[in-house]
């Protein structure tokens, strides 16, 4: 969509309740089903919706929200407004990812239905720079949200509650 595109309130609940698809609008993104929405400042906003595809490509949870990813895939273009090299490497990334999807699939990279023919155009495109960034700096910024942590149900560094050993870790009856 172009920015010039817009999707009025009406258009955008009755589409909620169908499908939590993330919808680009202007620059942002929003997600219908789970009711959040992502300003895009610096990249394209199709090359955040990749993104936050991607992120779910590589780092697979069903548990998870796609807003998690969405957080986390943020930095991103954080980075870009700061770093040209960055803005490049994460556009021509995405552009690549899109080229591996068209030749295969007939479509970009994020309309691809299937997970596993997503996570073979990854594998593809695993040995390049954008790949080891994008993958290297999601486990710290997808992983390092306390709401995530809830979740999978960890509760955060043990030192200043005593630590492990007291606190759960002999607790095993079955052994």
């Amino acid at each position: 969509m172009n920015r010039q595109t817009r999707l009025d309130r009406r258009q955008f609940i009755a589409g909620s309740a169908a499908t939590a698809a993330i919808v680009i609008t202007g620059g942002a993104l929003l997600c219908r089903g789970e009711a959040w929405g992502l300003e895009v400042h610096n990249l394209k906003p199709g090359t955040m919706h990749t993104l936050i595809k991607a992120a779910r490509d590589i780092y697979p949870h069903d548990r998870l929200e796609d807003k998690y990813y969405a957080i986390a895939v943020r930095s991103y273009d954080e980075k870009a407004g700061t770093d040209p090299a960055m803005r490049t490497l994460i556009e021509d990334g995405v552009a690549q990812l899109d080229a591996l999807a068209t030749a295969t699939h007939s479509q970009a990279y994020a309309e691809v239905a299937w997970e596993e023919d997503r996570a073979a155009l990854l594998a593809q495109a695993a040995p390049g720079t954008f790949f080891q960034t994008l993958r290297s700096g999601l486990v710290v910024s997808l992983y390092n949200q306390r709401e995530v942590w809830r979740v999978f149900g960890y509760e955060g560094e043990s030192a200043a509650k005593g630590g492990y050993l007291h606190r759960g870790f002999d607790d095993l009856t079955w052994l």
